[in-house]
């Protein structure tokens, strides 16, 4: 398998990579090992934020709350998605083989298509990766300014607030734990850009797949007919489209769950985030916070557009296969071959979905709920403020 991997493009490298890095990519080595290793860093930064909120729960300011808790919460979302990965990793790797398929079967034709789609893939996904790795820097930035400018010098402050099992009483310790923290955090903040890449990367290559199958649909013609050569067109056209069906399922499959954990974390965290900007404009100090919090804030809602965004665009795109159908040529071919357009037209009025935990679908009508819902809340907590 790994010869195969490397012939195929749609995923890009960073992508890859990251996911080498969890142990989830089809032939890692010690991809058990490589897991473990990633579930537990989580797990054990993830129990001294806990410990940290839950100590000081009654004693911290409401900004101050909402900030750990903003932190926490988007840690959480990671850890769960990393555990969802590490025991669908076989799924993952059955999606990865279709898309080597893809890409080993394609036809000259279809070139085009799939290169674009490549292209357009590796570039969102190497500005998601990188914006997500670059809001690590400016929140720790913002952290160590506010420090600076309230002259906590007794106090030390962490870049993410932990409860942890032992006192920093040197600078050196302090130093170390913050540079522990710095790069910890900015491989977590990587790691969501990567599983963010890779759900669109996948429903890209779906979207290129379904105007491959248009473009097919395209060449049933007059002339093709009269020579009797759609035959062999209308039966590759039912494997492609039960092939785009079956592929879908196990991004659904995979990505559900993930989906509704997101859509609530989300949810709070954009509430929170909102808060605590809308309460630091103009305000003394004001700034440090608001290069902490902006870029963060600007990313969780990407990643909650990007959520609702792929879910649209793939019910979008399904749809346009019965379109394509319709269009082409059917009422001249013979009889079987109408049944079998007839059944792709029938089979393609039930549009591929991405759902959240099966209970709605995704779409930027979701998304628009999520911000509705994230300013609802963050309403009541200015209020109580």
């Amino acid at each position: 398998m790994k010869n195969n991997i490397g012939s195929m493009n749609t995923v890009c490298h960073s992508v890859e990579f990251g996911l080498r890095a969890i142990g989830v990519w089809p032939g890692t080595s010690y991809a058990i090992l490589r897991r473990f290793l990633s579930i537990f860093s989580m797990a054990l930064f993830q129990t001294f934020q806990y410990q940290h909120l839950i100590a000081h729960f009654g004693e911290e300011s409401l900004p101050l709350l909402m900030d750990v808790l903003s932190a926490t919460l988007t840690y959480s979302l990671l850890l769960v998605k990393l555990i969802i990965l590490a025991f669908n990793a076989r799924l993952l790797g059955e999606i990865v083989t279709v898309i080597i398929d893809d890409w080993k079967e394609h036809e000259v034709s279809d070139n085009y298509t799939m290169t674009r789609i490549a292209y357009i893939s590796s570039r969102l996904s190497n500005f998601i990766i990188v914006s997500s790795a670059m809001s690590v820097l400016f929140y720790a930035t913002g952290t160590l300014l506010r420090q600076k400018t309230d002259n906590q010098t007794d106090t030390r402050e962490l870049i993410l607030k932990m409860e942890l099992p032992f006192a920093i009483e040197s600078t050196s310790v302090y130093v170390a734990v913050l540079v522990i923290q710095f790069i910890h955090q900015t491989s977590a903040a990587s790691m969501a850009g990567v599983l963010n890449s890779l759900l669109i990367t996948l429903v890209l290559h779906v979207g290129g797949q379904i105007d491959i199958m248009r473009e097919r649909l395209s060449k049933i013609t007059r002339k093709n007919i009269e020579r009797d050569a759609n035959d062999s067109i209308v039966k590759t056209l039912i494997v492609r489209h039960q092939r785009i069906i079956s592929f879908s399922k196990n991004i659904e499959t995979l990505f559900s769950n993930i989906a509704l954990i997101q859509f609530v974390s989300n949810t709070l965290v954009i509430c929170c985030l909102g808060f605590i900007i809308a309460i630091s404009i103009g305000v003394p100090g004001g700034s440090s916070v608001l290069v902490k919090s902006v870029l963060f804030y600007i990313l969780i809602s990407l990643e909650a557009f990007i959520l609702c965004f792929v879910g649209e665009h793939l019910s979008t795109k399904s749809e346009m296969i019965g379109d394509a159908a319709y269009e082409s040529l059917w009422y001249e071919l013979s009889s079987n071959q109408n049944r079998d357009i007839f059944i792709m037209i029938l089979r393609s009025q039930k549009q591929l979905t991405l759902t959240v935990g099966k209970i709605m679908d995704l779409s930027l009508k979701q998304f628009a709920s999520i911000v509705k819902a994230s300013a609802s809340y963050m309403s009541v907590l200015h209020a109580m403020y």
